[in-house]
């Protein structure tokens, strides 16, 4: 089936795209090309003398970082054409009867809000709440792609599982705790709060009297002429960065609670999707102590998103799979 081999191709795309963008936003180079879709003005980063002219004219408070404005650009490139492939599942939806329908047409108008909010991070010179719901807005593109992919791929546990079902309301929260857990380090990433505790268990220091929950969860920070490198000072930094890492017990716990209630399932398919999220935890604990005890190096931190959107994927088909299928 056409459709079923698109979804599977955008799917993988999807990921790239969302490593792009963390590996672009961790560099720095989110504002590489201040304008949008083009750089400069121009449709690729510009190089030739004329082109270089005509920035200097339109942009005379700038100066041009290749490397970082390419980055910008070739995530944009890749964005656009993931565009192109969720335009052409809608499509071939669409023309098939038993294919879905609704689905494809709200990924449709989520990749369109994606778009605009790619827009308006340039605009708004990164500002933290509207990073965040881009960086959300991807990991939802993502998960609904394999909802939408499992729509399409026959799923069955023969004979079903009577003592999985029971385990429902568990995976349900837990896919809960997870996606606010992902939340938390969206908002950790862009507020640039990542390196604002470097010991481990907590943080360092009396920081307990330093928290400031309301101005580090207040979505509305002032007027910036750029929010690079973050605008909250030290405390707010740290508050944030404290309940990302304390919600990320939580969720390990919460997680691995799952994984052991599903070791019982009497179906394989299920038992195996527990053993994964065990896996997926433990990496992923791994790499965030890692982050930490190395200063965030840009190729673990990349792959702390890689891992993020891996447990979600896989806990959005422990729940497909408990309360359609089971």
């Amino acid at each position: 089936m056409a459709v079923k081999r698109l979804i599977k191709f955008t799917l993988v795309f999807t990921l790239a795209v969302i490593l792009m963008g963390a590996y672009t936003r961790l560099s720095d180079a989110g504002l590489g090309c201040p304008d949008w879709p083009g750089c400069y003005g121009h449709l690729a980063v510009p190089s030739a003398s004329h082109e270089l002219a005509k920035v200097e004219q339109h942009f005379p408070d700038m100066t041009i970082e290749p490397e970082k404005a390419w980055l910008e650009m070739i995530h944009r490139y890749i964005a656009g054409t993931l565009g192109l492939m969720v335009l052409a599942i809608l499509i071939l939806c669409l023309k098939q009867p038993q294919a879905p329908k609704k689905l494809p047409s709200f990924i449709a108008v989520l990749i369109i809000f994606q778009a605009a909010l790619g827009m308006w991070t340039v605009t708004m010179k990164l500002m933290p709440i509207v990073v965040m719901a881009h960086l959300i807005g991807g990991f939802s593109l993502f998960a609904l792609l394999l909802l939408l992919y499992l729509r399409v791929k026959p799923l069955r546990i023969p004979g079903g599982d009577s003592h999985a079902r029971k385990l429902m309301p568990l995976a349900l929260v837990c896919l809960g705790v997870l996606i606010i857990q992902i939340v938390l380090g969206g908002w950790t990433s862009s507020n640039y709060a990542a390196l604002a505790c470097t010991t481990l268990p907590i943080c360092e220091g009396n920081w307990v009297d330093n928290l400031r929950f309301a101005d580090a969860f207040s979505p509305f920070q002032g007027e910036h002429p750029s929010f690079e490198f973050g605008v909250l000072d030290y405390p707010t930094r740290m508050t944030i960065h404290v309940t990302h890492r304390v919600w990320a017990v939580v969720t390990a716990v919460m997680l691995i609670w799952l994984t052991m209630k599903l070791r019982h399932s009497h179906s394989n398919t299920m038992r195996n999707s527990g053993y994964l999220l065990l896996l997926l935890v433990i990496v992923q604990v791994g790499l965030g102590i890692s982050n930490v005890v190395m200063n965030l190096p840009l190729g673990i931190a990349v792959s702390h998103n890689a891992g993020a959107a891996f447990l979600l994927l896989n806990l959005v088909f422990i729940n497909y799979a408990l309360w359609r299928k089971a």
